[in-house]
């Protein structure tokens, strides 16, 4: 396989991560909003409603986007990396653990 096969089939795999995961039932787009607290807020509210997740919701929630930023890579722009990196944060305040 070539590095732009590989590529390509990692691109889809993370995708089918992100649509389906087991552990929590995503908004659609989630990680392509603008404002670091709707999306901390709607990771938290997922994660909290989960009944298939296997660590605790604030685990859940931070796992789930840093995947997103990990599998993104450089295909994600500065400005949408600064709003997820944000949105850690914000996440990390929701659950008291700054």
């Amino acid at each position: 396989m070539t590095e732009k096969s590989d590529s390509a089939l990692s691109n889809k795999w993370s995708a089918k991560v992100t649509r389906e995961s087991n552990a929590l039932s995503l908004e659609k787009g989630v990680f392509t909003w603008k404002d670091p607290k709707a999306i901390a807020q709607s990771l938290k509210d997922s994660a909290e409603a989960s009944t298939r997740r296997k660590a605790e919701p604030f685990r859940s929630a931070m796992s789930m986007l840093v995947f997103y930023i990990n599998r993104a890579g450089k295909n994600l722009d500065r400005e949408q990396l600064s709003i997820l990196e944000q949105a850690k944060q914000a996440l990390r305040d929701l659950y008291g653990k700054s």
